[in-house]
Order: structure tokens, then sequence, then C-alpha cells
């Protein structure tokens, strides 16, 4: 992978990339610039991941530098958009968030501290959120004029339901992680000594099981989500049926039955 101004990435586990978006100054605040970055590094990893015969990823961790994860977009740089270029700058952030959210590998953000606004988002087009105690989360553009304009409005909604969303978009308030947790935005909270052996054990989950089968089953939950019963079903049964096409599953179901643990080979 390139080199980056903004993104810092750990590549060195043939399984494992760590990506830490890195303006601490700025709390990582989202610009164009960093946006970009984002862009081309989930383009790269996607076309690693499709392309296993040079190399195999196969969990995604974001996290950010300093005393935030993401504390929001630019506004010094949206302060002065047009309508049009608000939508160009909202279309573009949205466009990349949903790349990360169709990565066909498992995404965990490691919310270490401050998600507000676009970082809410970001952390939102994640599969999973672990949040340190001292996270905070929240959609305050309402305060700013605007609403969100990654997704927010979406993504919030499905994740915590619709009376919550608006309570939380329309105040504009800002949750602690308990909150967070309580409500279903987060999926655990620990104290940040315990952050990152947490996150280990979760990656290490994940690893022992059959990295296809992941894969659909992301697809699965990600597409049939809109899909009215029976539209949804029926897709969860093709994919399920393709797991059948697989050598895993051979392997699973063969040291299953041996009573041996299973060594899936991604085939």
């Amino acid at each position: 992978m390139k080199e980056y101004k903004f993104l810092k990435f750990d590549g060195s586990s043939d399984e494992v990339v760590r990506l830490t978006i890195s303006s601490p100054a700025t709390l990582n605040a989202l610009n164009s610039t960093i946006l970009g970055e984002l862009n081309s590094f989930v383009d790269d990893l996607r076309s690693d991941i499709d392309n296993p015969e040079k190399w195999s990823p196969r969990v995604l961790v974001i996290t950010g530098e300093g005393k935030a994860f993401v504390a929001g977009a630019d506004i010094s740089e949206m302060s002065s958009l047009s309508e049009a270029e608000g939508l160009k700058f909202g279309q573009f952030g949205s466009s990349v968030f949903k790349k990360i959210e169709d990565l066909p590998i498992p995404v965990i953000a490691v919310v270490n501290g401050f998600a507000l606004g676009g970082g809410c988002e970001l952390a939102m087009a994640c599969d999973i959120r672990i949040a340190s105690n001292r996270a905070r989360f929240g959609q305050p553009e309402v305060g700013l004029g605007i609403i969100p304009g990654f997704s927010g409005t979406y993504r919030l909604a499905k994740l915590v339901g619709q009376g919550v969303a608006k309570e939380l978009i329309y105040t504009g308030r800002m949750i602690g992680a308990s909150d967070a947790l309580a409500i279903g935005l987060v999926n655990a909270v620990v104290s940040p000594e315990e952050l990152g052996a947490t996150v280990d054990g979760l990656i290490a989950s994940i690893l022992k099981n059959a990295p296809i089968a992941i894969s659909l089953a992301k697809k699965s939950i990600n597409e049939n989500y809109d899909l009215d019963v029976d539209e949804a079903i029926a897709l969860e049964n093709r994919y399920f049926a393709k797991c059948f096409a697989t050598a895993d599953q051979k392997e699973g179901m063969s040291a299953f039955l041996s009573k041996r643990p299973a060594e899936f080979k991604n085939k």
C-alpha cells in the first residue's frame, strides 16, 4: 500500500490490518484530504482482498490517534460550501463509508475518544464498535445549521431505532459510552487499558472461523436489512447454499465430526 499523510496502517500481520486516522491536532476531523486518503486506502485494501494470491487480510481495525476517534468533519472547510459543493462533499463522504461497510471482511471500530458527527458516522459504517469508557458519541450537526451528511440519519436509525435517533439528532446532545451501549450503538465498553486486549480477543474469535462463511454472513446481513421477509430469507438461502461449494465447509464439518480443530484455507 502507498504512504499517506493522515493515515497510519499496520499490515505486518497476514490477516489483520490496523488503520489509525492521524491528525490529532484537529481531533482527526475529516476534511477532503483525509476522506480522499480513506477512499484510496479502502480501494487498495479491497483489491488485495479480491486478489488473495497477493495478500488476504481478514479483519480491518479502525481507530483514531490521540484523544479522539474522529471528532467530526472539518467545519473550517464546510463553512464556505455552497449547496452544490455541500452535496458533493456529503456524497463523497457517504461513498467512502459505504465502501467500508461493503468490505467483505469484518471491520471493527475501536472508539478511543470523541466520535462525533462524521466520526460517529464512520463508526456506524463499521461492523462492530468497541468503545473506551472515555468515548463520547453524538450527531451535533443541527447546532451548526446542518444535518448529518455522511449517512448518519440512515445508519443511526437502523442501529438504535427511529425514536432514539431522532432525539439524538434533534437535540445534538453528546452521550457517554455507557449510554451508547445501552441503546445498542456500541457492542462493548471497556477501560482504556483493556481496549487492546478486548479487541485482540474479538479478532481471535473471528479468525478461528471460516473466512468465506463470515464474508457471506456479512453480505446476507447487509443486503437483506431493507428487504421484506420473504426476499430476505431467500437471499440468506442463496448465500447458505454457496457455502456448500467451498472447501472450508467440507473441512469445518469434517473437523467437527472428527472432534478436531478445523484448518480453514479461505477456499
